[in-house]
């Protein structure tokens, strides 16, 4: 084979390789995420049950839920009891036979 003919083949083959650029475009259906992007949700889910709700109510559950954000008090029996729980696994990772 002549030089010519080799150079035409390798040519042949690294066009053939060469990716199709149109199959990486999205399909024309699609709406652009700079469009998304812009959109005013006016819907939204509630974080508790997953309900849908409208705008004003899930700024009203929003406000009344930072507002419940602080914990009950715990009675000191049940914060020893904890505490020794942690303690245990503490000494559990230590000595595992334990």
């Amino acid at each position: 084979m002549s030089v010519r003919w080799k150079l035409a083949l390798i040519i042949n083959l690294v066009s053939w390789l060469k990716p199709s650029w149109c199959l990486a475009l999205p399909p024309a259906e699609d709406i652009p995420e700079e469009v998304l992007r812009t959109e005013i949700i006016l819907e939204g889910r509630s974080p508790i049950d997953s309900e849908p709700l409208s705008a004003a109510e899930y700024e009203e559950l929003k406000a009344e839920l930072a507002q419940k954000a602080f914990s009950p008090e715990i009675s000191s029996d049940i914060q020893r009891l904890i505490f020794l729980l942690q303690v245990r696994k503490l000494i559990k990772t230590i000595v595992p036979f334990y």
